[in-house]
């Protein structure tokens, strides 16, 4: 389990490189469609690279590319010219390239002859597969696994490899009409003048002897794949939404596309979706990843966030395990499907980390003001109190909930900065475990608020005070504990000495965004966090700029994480920093232009002033469920849209940037209803209203989530 801690090895992405995904399968290609050998490269299901080489020959030359394209994230399109025979440059001959994933690889080629003249081609497919893991992959360590075998049958090229824990993985590649060897698929043909040549070229992982159920086949048209099928459903079930900014309704709808194709689905209960992390390498179900997403994108589809506690709820750990780290109560960081991972989403996970835990508690809370079915409220409460017990007895050491590795495999730093120089103070000194982080404690009271809101919905006054009570305790101990006067702001931690790990951070933003924070401190902190070191025009830096550890260039001390920045948005506006949280949002959304629609998992922390348009971080996941979530959530604070069916209101009190222009969504999902948002400045109204909810054109009181404000 080495791989736990290799969270930010992975080697630079290819510039161009194109990337297509549906559930936990995915493929990285060059901007041609090869595939290339060497690098990160290949098509992975279930965590196992099955494709590490396709590369596309005719006439012996690679293809001149025109252009690439995905029209949806499980295909991609590559349009590119051939050679001729004779090796003419002005080639008549047209390649058009339809890449899709899911249980496997489809590739359907038509070579279009524009000529007059017939023309003989020779077409190979050169294929290979190392079957190797993508942690492998991730930190440059692949290579063809020990005992893999090559046979070449007739109609089919079959790659397997069996491993010493008894798991086999393996791949078979056809394609009618092709002449099979050990190196791939050719194909002899004379294209006649002005008509077309097709074949269509499928890769079918093997596990333990077995191919996926509905496999790709040539007859069967890409409309009736699953991925097809799961792309039009979510389409038909999402908002359609209409800004007058054509660039933040583009956002918005690239957003909604990409947490469609992040979703993942475990076989036992096909009817629950859960939000995988990002592609490339974490195509998988993570704890506090998935929670947030799913939070944050509450507007698009609640029943992601409900999906997502189900089957989170279904690994809860129930045994004390050093090695993975499993706890009583305790939700998982990360589930992996490959080799040493088991079958299936229930396969072997890992639990290091702090924040999962509470966040599950306060996700379930805030799903219960949306309007969530009582049904899956009440049968998720058990393991919402088996969490709770997690936190106090295992979590809570001292007073916090803090973290520290029991082997020497697991992450060393076990919040949402989990890479290995994360925590630091001001100074740049990394701070040493057990650590108690000050995002970690705020999530702690918010699963606190949210399970004695629970329990006042169902009666039951016993835990509501219980809840109340140690959420009370747990906000006066943080605001006494981690607030440093002397710096106008909280530190980011308690080491192990129980010192302030003084560092400025974006952390306590997040404290923000849960309420945490006293009244008094809120103006010194927001200040802070809108301040030239904090706040670079494009988004919030995770460490502001005169901390000794800040690199704008690294993954956690100076970079701007789209998914932080809307946290922090979020708190502010929260604490009435209408202006502030607005400046953030608008920055964000301005970041996201400059990337296509598609705010990437991170990018470099450099001012706006420094560079005409936000720097991209070379290996940062895209597409990427926080970041995909990210404007869906900035949308909803400028909204002011927040719904409470646990006190039968729906507050909306917009204040949209007047460069956006009209705001329109439709077939938003809210309780059991339907409902239509129309929002213009700071105007707003709500057609089809679930009778149960009354309007009230005034944003939430900044602390209406909390018990106390």
């Amino acid at each position: 389990m080495t791989a736990w801690n290799a969270d930010t090895e992975a080697g630079a992405s290819e510039l161009g490189a194109v990337t297509v995904v549906e559930g936990s399968s995915f493929c990285i290609s060059s901007h041609t469609g090869d595939v290339h050998a060497g690098g990160s490269q290949g098509a992975y299901y279930q965590d196992t690279r099955i494709v590490s080489r396709w590369v596309l020959r005719i006439n012996g030359e690679p293809r001149e590319p025109l252009v690439a394209r995905n029209p949806t994230a499980f295909q991609a399109e590559y349009v590119g010219r051939a050679c001729t025979e004779d090796g003419r440059f002005e080639s008549p001959l047209l390649v058009q390239h339809q890449r899709s994933i899911g249980s496997g690889l489809r590739d359907d080629i038509t070579i279009r002859n524009y000529s007059s003249e017939p023309s003989n081609c020779t077409i190979e497919v050169i294929l290979d597969a190392d079957l190797a893991d993508l942690f492998d992959v991730k930190g440059g360590r692949a290579g063809h696994v020990d005992g893999t075998l090559k046979t070449a049958h007739e109609d089919r090229l079959y790659i397997e490899s069996r491993h010493s824990n008894g798991q086999q993985r393996g791949v078979s590649f056809h394609a009618e009409g092709a002449k099979v060897t050990e190196e791939g698929l050719t194909f002899n043909v004379t294209i006649p003048a002005r008509t077309d040549w097709t074949a269509t070229v499928i890769a079918l992982p093997i596990t333990n002897g077995k191919e996926p159920e509905n496999p790709f086949t040539a007859a069967t048209p890409l409309s009736h794949s699953v991925g097809a099928q799961r792309h039009e459903q979510w389409e038909e079930h999402v908002p359609r939404i209409s800004v007058t900014d054509i660039n933040v309704t583009g956002v918005l709808e690239k957003s909604q596309r990409d947490l469609g194709s992040l979703r993942i689905f475990d076989a036992k209960h096909p009817d629950r979706a859960a939000v995988a992390a990002g592609a490339p390498w974490f195509m998988a179900l993570f704890g506090r990843d998935s929670l947030l997403a799913s939070y944050m994108s509450l507007m698009v589809d609640p029943s992601l966030a409900a999906g997502t506690l189900q089957t989170l709820a279904g690994l809860q750990g129930t045994k004390v395990d050093i090695d993975s780290e499993e706890e009583p109560g305790r939700i998982p960081h990360e589930v992996r499907l490959g080799v040493t991972a088991g079958l299936s989403l229930g396969g072997t996970a890992y639990y290091g980390t702090a924040d999962a835990t509470p966040l599950f508690v306060s996700t379930l809370g805030e799903l219960s003001r949306w309007g969530l079915g009582s049904d899956i409220i009440e049968s998720l409460l058990p393991h919402a109190d088996r969490a709770i017990e997690w936190m106090e007895k295992y979590g809570d050491r001292d007073g916090f909930i803090e973290y520290q590795r029991p082997n020497p495999h697991g992450l060393i730093n076990q919040g949402w900065k989990d890479s290995w120089d994360g925590i630091n103070f001001a100074d740049g000194t990394m701070a040493e475990a057990p650590i108690a982080l000050c995002e970690v404690q705020a999530y702690a009271y918010a699963a606190y608020v949210g399970r004695s809101l629970l329990a006042r919905a169902a009666g039951d006054t016993a835990v509501e005070r219980r809840c109340a009570d140690r959420a009370e305790a747990l906000k006066e101990a943080f605001n006494k504990t981690f607030w440093l006067p002397d710096k106008g702001y909280y530190a980011l931690a308690l080491d192990k000495d129980k010192k302030p790990v003084d560092s400025c951070t974006s952390n306590m933003g997040h404290c923000l965004w849960v309420g945490i924070v006293d009244e008094d401190k809120a103006p010194l902190v927001a200040e802070r966090l809108m301040s030239p070191e904090m706040f670079t025009g494009w988004g919030i830096r995770t460490l502001a700029s005169d901390m000794g550890a800040y690199n704008p260039v690294s993954y956690h001390n100076g970079s701007v994480w789209p998914h932080d920045t809307a946290i922090v948005a979020t708190g502010l506006m929260r604490y009435g920093f209408v202006e502030e949280a607005s400046r953030v949002a608008s920055g964000l959304f301005d970041a996201a232009k400059h990337f296509g629609g598609r705010l990437p998992e991170l990018f470099c922390g450099f001012d706006r002033s420094d560079f005409p348009e936000p720097v991209p971080y070379p290996t940062a996941c895209s597409p990427q469920a926080w970041a995909a979530a990210a404007p869906v959530q900035l949308a909803r604070i400028l909204l002011r849209f927040d719904p409470d069916f646990t006190r039968d209101v729906l507050h909306l009190a917009p204040i949209l940037p007047a460069s956006f222009g009209t705001f329109s969504a439709d077939n938003v999902l809210l309780g059991d209803s339907r409902i239509t948002i129309e929002a213009a400045g700071p105007t707003g109204s709500v057609a089809g209203l679930p009778e149960s909810l009354r309007l009230r054109n005034d944003p939430r009181p900044p602390l209406a989530g909390d018990l106390f404000g």
